[in-house]
């Protein structure tokens, strides 16, 4: 994880989840400060005396999707995010990262492999989930990490994830209004979708489906996030006038 965040002696690293500093620990001496959001109170003597011999630590206390939601990040540069993620979070956390006015140059978490896999999914077995983090970013699986590599084992196996190249988009909210409707129905096709969840012509979406993918009866997981960004470019603008 250390050695894809591309750490320099003047990076800030955000981490989600120290716990007891595995990574923590590890990255501090390489940075110039480790931010590290912790929801477990009952940690707080032992950060304390790491803190004296990690003074570039801090550890922030509470809610870390509610902190960085409510952009008390308090960071006035560039950073980076490493964290071995709580894995009921990992979804709500990459999006709350991916959609803050100030994003991170490069996200490295340890996720469960499944959804490691999901979110570098390709076109054809796309979901919400890949297609929303690789709309942001470029993805990779750095390295997968069996479960026998914990202790106490866990019931899944792992995967590193480097999250790199990460853009804002000033496009995005109409962008996954699409995104939300495309996906609404699975068992449908993604015109018929499209035309009921926003309200636009059945034939127009036909119309752009066949122009863009060559097939207006696809359904959305076999599209591409450049295909929903042509997809968008060509219908968007009916959004106010078919509403």
């Amino acid at each position: 994880m250390i050695e894809a965040g591309e750490l320099t002696k003047n990076d800030i690293v955000v981490e989600i989840g120290p716990g007891f500093g595995v990574l923590t620990l590890a990255v501090a001496p390489e940075v110039k400060e480790v931010i590290a959001f912790e929801i477990e109170k009952k940690l707080e003597e032992y950060w304390e005396e790491k803190q004296l011999e990690y003074p570039n630590v801090e550890v922030v206390w509470g809610n870390a999707l509610k902190e960085i939601g409510n952009k008390k990040l308090g960071i006035g540069g560039v950073y980076k995010v490493l964290a071995n993620l709580p894995y009921q979070i990992t979804s709500h956390a990459i999006r709350t990262l991916l959609e803050l006015e100030q994003k991170p140059e490069r996200i490295i978490i340890m996720v469960q492999k499944e959804v490691a896999e999901r979110m570098c999914a390709k076109a054809g077995d796309m979901s919400v989930l890949a297609v929303s983090v690789q709309y942001y970013g470029t993805l990779k699986i750095v390295t997968k990490v069996p479960r026998g590599n914990f202790w106490p084992a866990p019931k899944v196996d792992s995967a590193v994830v480097a999250i790199t190249d990460i853009q804002d988009r000033s496009e995005a909210e109409k962008f996954f209004r699409f995104v939300r409707a495309g996906f609404q129905n699975k068992r449908k096709q993604l015109w018929k979708n499209l035309s009921t969840g926003l309200n636009l012509s059945g034939d127009k979406v036909k119309g752009a489906l066949q122009e863009i993918v060559g097939n207006e009866k696809v359904r959305a997981e076999e599209l591409s996030v450049d295909d929903w960004e042509l997809l968008v470019k060509a219908l968007g603008n009916r959004l106010k006038v078919d509403e």
